[in-house]
């Protein structure tokens, strides 16, 4: 099956990317260099195309009381507005996807998911619909979507897109009538650094795309620097650090697991993992030295597999050689040696926090 494209995929042909497939996509690796790029985004400011990502939209009576049941975090008490962090999980706790629910209106929800994960999470959601009365649309093919990240995001969104975002707090969203369409703005950012995305039609993202490119204030980036910039700064990325295996407690993400609130799918499993423990924990590890630890290598104690790398990088913004891994419990605590063989050899390495650089997001 061929994969698809983006609405600005012709653009990034034009600007001489390296593009590769992800998540069912053609999508634009790098376009001068992964260094160069990451560094934009930590110093200045880089847009993403990341029209690849899913949006559904559930509203009506009973889309509080749906999202709630399908979504681990508790989307009830916040004002109109706000965004939420967690995940969709099965009935045994593993990972269905991490996803953001947006708080569009009382009874509005933008929920955007994964590429690589559109299909199967749909699904997912259709296949819990029964006993709520709520209209379901699933709108990936209508959005369009970059995100515009780094110390300089404000700024490049008021004064070259003319979109008014200074107001929005960190983790809020907001929408804006232009161009004759309803555009949506919110202030994440899966980098560690201050940004926005913006939802809009494919012409008007077209648009958006041109002019930061034009203005030279805002670096053209891939999903190479994308990776390496989460991953610095301790985010997953679903098929890494979260799976079907991978239950958010495993992953160390029980903080958006609200179990005081009424039932949701998987929280039993998720109540008795965070209460009872898990055999396996995401850590992170630094190594001695530059060795590169990729996903799937094994991880060591005393010369036995005790877990595998999830991701790992020589640290563009640290020059540290760290990874996240997948270990026995035993071997998760701060401080514990472990090694990481790579190809034939072994190197030794630390448990440290994942965070491996500090986040940069604006403070409320």
């Amino acid at each position: 099956m061929e994969n698809k494209r983006t609405c600005l995929y012709d653009k990034h042909v034009a600007l001489g990317a390296l593009i590769s497939p992800f998540g069912g996509f053609d999508m634009p690796i790098q376009y001068s260099s992964i260094i160069d790029e990451h560094n934009a985004v930590r110093q200045a400011c880089g847009v993403f195309d990341v029209s690849h990502m899913g949006e559904v939209r559930v509203k009506g009576t009973d889309a509080e009381r749906f999202v709630n049941h399908i979504f681990t975090n508790d989307i009830t008490e916040p004002p109109i507005g706000k965004i939420f962090y967690g995940m969709m999980c099965y009935p045994n706790g593993g990972t269905v996807d991490d996803l953001l629910v947006y708080k569009m209106g009382e009874k509005d929800f933008f929920l955007v998911i994964n590429a690589a994960n559109i299909d199967k999470d749909v699904e997912w959601m259709q296949q819990h619909l029964e006993g709520y009365e709520v209209d379901f649309e699933h709108q990936s093919d209508y959005y369009g979507q970059i995100a515009v990240q780094g110390p300089e995001a404000e700024t490049v969104v008021e004064e070259v897109l003319g979109l008014a975002c200074k107001e929005l707090t960190f983790y809020t969203v907001k929408t804006i009538d232009t161009a004759g369409e309803t555009v949506i703005v919110s202030r994440t950012g899966y980098t560690g650094e201050d940004g926005f995305e913006i939802y809009g039609s494919h012409d008007f993202i077209r648009q958006c795309w041109d002019k930061l490119i034009e203005s030279g204030r805002c670096k053209p980036c891939g999903l190479g620097c994308r990776d390496t910039l989460r991953f610095e700064v301790g985010l997953p990325l679903y098929g890494d650090e979260l799976s079907a295996d991978i239950s958010p407690v495993m992953a160390g993400l029980s903080m958006f697991c609200k179990f005081d609130k009424p039932e949701f799918i998987g929280r039993d499993a998720l109540l008795k993992q965070k209460t009872e423990g898990v055999e396996r924990r995401v850590i992170g590890i630094e190594l001695e030295g530059r060795a590169v630890p990729r996903h799937g290598y094994p991880v060591l104690a005393e010369g036995r597999q005790v877990g595998e790398v999830t991701t790992g990088y020589n640290s563009i913004s640290t020059g540290k050689s760290v990874c996240m891994a997948l270990v026995e419990t035993a071997h998760a605590k701060l401080g514990t040696p472990l090694e990481i063989q790579i190809r034939k050899k072994t190197f030794p390495g630390i448990v440290v926090k994942k965070r491996f650089y500090d986040k940069h997001y604006k403070k409320d």
